[in-house]
C-alpha cells in the first residue's frame, strides 16, 4: 500500500518513530492496521520532501494541523525556489543551444531583419575607462544580489547608444547589460523596446568593429530604416573556441522604417 519495505519499518519502530499497532508474542511479527495508513503517509511525505528524521520524529511528537502547515510552508517555498533554479538552467540551455545552431548556419557577411519582443535588462554603468577587470567586478557584484548559482547561469553582453556610435565613437559604451532568466520586470531594470532589430555579427578583433558598423550605416540607409536606441552586442561562442580572434559578437539594434 505504501511502498515501504520490511527494513524501514523495522527501523522506525527501533527509533520510536512508527510503532505497530501489535506485535505477536509467538512469532514477533509485527502487525498494522488500516488506521495507521495515515500517519505512515504523512511520515513518508515528510520523508520524500527531505525532511531531517529528527524533525520527522518532533513533528509527530506534538502533531497539529499548524504545525504541519509551517512544515509544508517550508517544503513548498524550497520546491519553488528549486523549480525557478532549474527553469532558469533551462533557460540558460537554450539560449546556449540557439547560439550554437547560429554558429553552424549563419553567414558572417549577413545583415538581417529579426523580432524581438520586449526584455528586461540588470545594468550596470561604465566609460571608456572602465578596465576589463573592472567590468568583471561589477558584473560579479550586480549577479550576486540575484543568488545566482554560477555567473554564466546568466548572460551578458555590451551597450552603446545608437547617438554615439552615429558620431564616430565606437568605444563610447555605456552600460553593461545582464540577462537573468528567472528575474521578473524591476522598475530600476532597462527594458528593451520590442519590434523589429538588425542583427549581424563580428568575428575578431575589436579594432574592426567600426568597420561593421559602417556597413550596418549602409544598410539602414539603403532599406530607408533609422537606428535608435542602443546596440545590444554579446559573444556567443566563448564556450567552444581557445583564441580571441576567433571571438564572435552578435550585434542588434532596434530599427524603425523611415
Amino acid at each position: 500500500m505504501h511502498g515501504i519495505n520490511k527494513k524501514t519499518l523495522m527501523w522506525y519502530d527501533e527509533i520510536g518513530l512508527f510503532k505497530p499497532a501489535f506485535i505477536n508474542p509467538e512469532n514477533g511479527y509485527r502487525c498494522y492496521n488500516y488506521y495507521q495508513s495515515p500517519v505512515l503517509e504523512t511520515i513518508l511525505l515528510l520523508r520524500e520532501l527531505e525532511v531531517p528524521i529528527n524533525e520527522v520524529h518532533n513533528f509527530m511528537k506534538d502533531r497539529s494541523a499548524q504545525n504541519l502547515k509551517n512544515l509544508l510552508d517550508e517544503k513548498i517555498a524550497d520546491l519553488d525556489s528549486q523549480l525557478m533554479h532549474l527553469q532558469a538552467i533551462r533557460t540558460t540551455l537554450c539560449t546556449q543551444r540557439e547560439h550554437m545552431i547560429t554558429l553552424m548556419t549563419m553567414d558572417l557577411s549577413k545583415i538581417s531583419m529579426i523580432e524581438h519582443k520586449e526584455r528586461s535588462f540588470v545594468t550596470v554603468d561604465v566609460n571608456p575607462d572602465t578596465s576589463f577587470e573592472e567590468e568583471v567586478e561589477l558584473i560579479t557584484a550586480e549577479t550576486e544580489k540575484y543568488h545566482l548559482g554560477r555567473l554564466h547561469d546568466a548572460s551578458y553582453g555590451s551597450m552603446i547608444a545608437v547617438s554615439s556610435l552615429q558620431n564616430g565613437n565606437f568605444d563610447d559604451y555605456s552600460k553593461l547589460f545582464i540577462e537573468v532568466p528567472f528575474l521578473t520586470y524591476q522598475s530600476t531594470m532597462h527594458t528593451t523596446p520590442a519590434g523589429k532589430y538588425l542583427r549581424t555579427f563580428h568575428k575578431g578583433s575589436w579594432d574592426k568593429i567600426p568597420e561593421r558598423y559602417e556597413e550596418i550605416f549602409s544598410y539602414a540607409k539603403k532599406h530607408n530604416l533609422a537606428l535608435h536606441g542602443y546596440s545590444y552586442e554579446m559573444g556567443i561562442n566563448e564556450n567552444v573556441i581557445d583564441k580571441i580572434e576567433d571571438y564572435i559578437i552578435r550585434i542588434e539594434i532596434p530599427v524603425t522604417e523611415i
